[in-house]
């Protein structure tokens, strides 16, 4: 397992030029906004527009810090406003989307993969003990509070990320009920 320090980020302006990201996790290493397989990234929305558009991409949003944002995804019947406390929320990122904050600035995470090539889930947690057990796909956490992992004894802080291969399990512990977002990458095979 490796742990990924909040101060480690990678920051960098949106590909639509709007704001400023800060990249948790990318694969290949190195990869850019255009040809990366899967990625992991926060950004903090401070006004209503439209998102960038990744062709061939799916996307999982989930809303970190604020009271939350309202998106019109083209194709859906209905726009979704997402909260701190609502599941993540996937839909294709070559479709036009546009973001309307419910009240005030967000931060979010965002998690990406290309289509055909990787698939992923988002998971969210409210406790104070976690167990991972092994398994077949990469997995990477997010803690928005100070976690505890296994019996190394390894302290993560607020946006740190621990980042967990196949087959590597971990146990997370924290003093008080901590929100950890849990996020699965899964190469497709054919």
């Amino acid at each position: 397992m490796r742990v990924l320090r909040s101060v480690d980020h990678k920051r960098m302006p949106w590909k639509n030029g709007k704001g400023e990201t800060v990249e948790i996790a990318v694969s290949p290493p190195g990869a850019t906004v255009d040809n990366f397989d899967w990625r992991i990234s926060m950004a903090t929305v401070v006004e209503d527009g439209p998102f960038s558009v990744f062709d061939g991409i799916d996307r999982t949003l989930s809303v970190l810090t604020g009271e939350g944002i309202t998106l019109s995804v083209a194709g859906q019947e209905a726009p979704a406003t997402l909260r701190r406390d609502t599941p993540p929320y996937g839909f294709p990122a070559d479709r036009e989307t546009t973001a309307t904050l419910v009240s005030g600035p967000i931060t979010d995470l965002n998690v990406m993969t290309r289509r055909g090539a990787f698939t992923h889930a988002v998971e969210r947690a409210v406790t104070e003990n976690l167990t991972l057990p092994p398994s077949a796909h990469i997995r990477i956490v997010l803690t928005l509070s100070d976690l505890t992992v296994g019996q190394e004894r390894v302290r993560l802080q607020r946006w740190d990320a621990l980042f967990l291969e196949p087959g590597e399990d971990a146990r997370l512990s924290s003093a008080s009920p901590a929100t950890i977002y849990v996020m699965h990458l899964a190469i497709i095979t054919t």
